[in-house]
């Protein structure tokens, strides 16, 4: 299923927007060739649950319309897919609840609206877990979504059904959002890119759970973008940075380059092993193969970590305190209660830990965030030494469906039965300090399933981390079509 220029639905992104310009395909072809795709791979993915085709229609004939009377813009023309739990003027903004599955956003949050802005074209929503809070993607409203790669897998979550789809050449582009690793596990998972923006540099206004309005008192979670290559990851990320709502009279963002050019010149920390969490022997085996190519080449590698990170206990603890929060916020009463007794009755030995930060006071809440900032201050000194920290995305390749509830369910990793919600803690490693991290792939698990790493960069320097993404693929290999898809 081609275009009559060649353009497949795998083609990168940026390869698109060069032939839109060109005028070598229409924005309507494209459009087309997707809605063709669209319809013959969703309803075993499940993946695109809000289809918006016709205003897609009319926004791609706007585009052509543009075009033709000489405009441009980053993404003019461009079909694309937004996480269900993304603002999106008159579409549903359910975040996968039954009650919810009424609302209309009102407006468009400031990522939608600087997508529009860009000429996208919006195509539809995509299928997230209930509150964007689970690493698979299946609630009662829409059903579960798919993993490309195994069917009876997850693609991951909160962000999984735009994952399944773009892996599976549905869409182009995907937003979502990551604060429990919602953008790099189900990058990792289905054989992506993501990349989880540095804190402040992408709006937060426009999500749920959250609000339309901007400075709402959240920490650590952030939206950004999935794609099939790197460099696909720097062309969405350049249309949706910038100051948040009323922060543009004075704000101006704008991201330095990558700190080196070659892979030979990055000077790579690989964190050091953590012995109290398994490791899948094919993510630990990929790793270590990235490590020796690295050195290899004659990059400067070794095994260091932040002062922060010396106690990853420590670390995740504080982690899980910040992120409860920002997750049960708003359950009071009779249901908080409820909440509470159950993780009371949890095995997991971080469970006492949501417990305390379900019952915690303000004064408590400023202290996680005093703390915090001294894990910030942390990875500023150590990036004074290092360029990059490279770590696993995930601690597995993706795992079958599992429908037990989420508090009762296990994982075996390596041998090990772990606690389900241990997932959470590699994409902590960044997320508590609000550093960027670009996942990317690095081969196949001995299943054939993709394996994804993460690669942690300085704050405010995204080029970074996304630029020794996009050298890894030259080296490696980057992303490669599930087998069933790439027809």
């Amino acid at each position: 299923m081609t275009t009559r220029v060649g353009l497949d639905p795998f083609t990168p992104a940026t390869e698109m927007i060069v032939a839109l310009r060109k005028k070598l395909v229409s924005a309507r072809e494209l459009l087309d060739l997707h809605l063709a795709r669209i319809e013959r791979h969703n309803p075993a993915l499940n993946a695109i649950i809000t289809p918006d085709f016709d205003n897609a229609r009319k926004a791609a004939e706007r585009a052509d319309q543009a075009r033709t009377s000489g405009e441009d813009g980053p993404l003019l023309g461009l079909p694309l897919t937004i996480k269900d739990c993304i603002d999106c003027e008159g579409l549903p903004s359910t975040a996968g609840l039954a009650h919810r599955g009424e609302h209309r956003a009102e407006c468009d949050s400031l990522l939608a609206a600087r997508l529009k802005a860009a000429g996208a074209v919006l195509m539809g929503k995509t299928n997230i877990p209930p509150l964007a809070s689970d690493w698979q993607s299946n609630n009662r409203l829409f059903g579960r979504s798919n993993n490309p790669w195994d069917l009876g897998r997850t693609p991951g979550g909160s962000t999984g059904g735009g994952a399944a789809a773009l892996a599976a050449g549905l869409t182009p582009l995907e937003f979502g959002s990551d604060v429990g690793g919602s953008i790099r596990i189900p990058a990792a998972f289905c054989g992506l890119y993501g990349h989880r923006p540095s804190e402040t540099v992408v709006p937060r206004s426009g999500h749920f759970p959250g609000s339309p309005l901007p400075n709402w008192g959240t920490a650590m979670s952030v939206m950004g973008p999935l794609a099939r290559s790197a460099k696909d990851l720097e062309l969405a990320l350049d249309v949706i940075a910038g100051p948040e709502i009323g922060e543009e009279a004075a704000w101006r963002l704008e991201l330095p380059p990558t700190r080196r050019e070659r892979l030979s010149d990055f000077r790579v920390a690989v964190l050091p092993a953590v012995d109290w969490l398994p490791l899948d022997a094919g993510v630990a085996a990929a790793l270590e193969g990235v490590v020796d190519r690295l050195g290899g080449m004659g990059a400067s590698v070794g095994r260091a970590a932040p002062e922060n990170l010396r106690d990853t206990r420590a670390h995740h603890r504080l982690y899980i305190s910040l992120l409860t929060v920002m997750m049960f916020r708003e359950v009071a009463g009779e249901a908080r209660e409820e909440l509470i007794a159950k993780l009371a009755a949890g095995r997991n030995e971080f469970d006492p830990v949501r417990v305390q930060a379900v019952r915690a006071g303000a004064s408590e809440f400023l202290g996680w965030h005093a703390e915090r900032e001294r894990h910030r201050a942390a990875y500023r000194d150590f990036f004074r030494d290092w360029d990059v920290l490279l770590a696993p995305a995930t601690m597995m390749p993706a795992f079958k469906h599992d429908a037990a509830p989420f508090n009762s369910r296990r994982m075996v990793v390596d041998g090990t039965e772990i606690a389900y919600d241990l997932h959470s803690f590699y994409p902590g490693l960044s997320t508590l300090a609000g550093q960027p991290a670009t996942a990317f792939p690095v081969g196949l698990s001995a299943e054939g399933l993709p394996i994804g790493l993460q690669v942690i960069g300085p704050y405010l320097e995204d080029r970074t981390p996304i630029g020794f993404a996009a050298l890894m693929a030259r080296e490696i290999g980057g992303f490669s079509p599930p087998p069933g898809f790439a027809d």
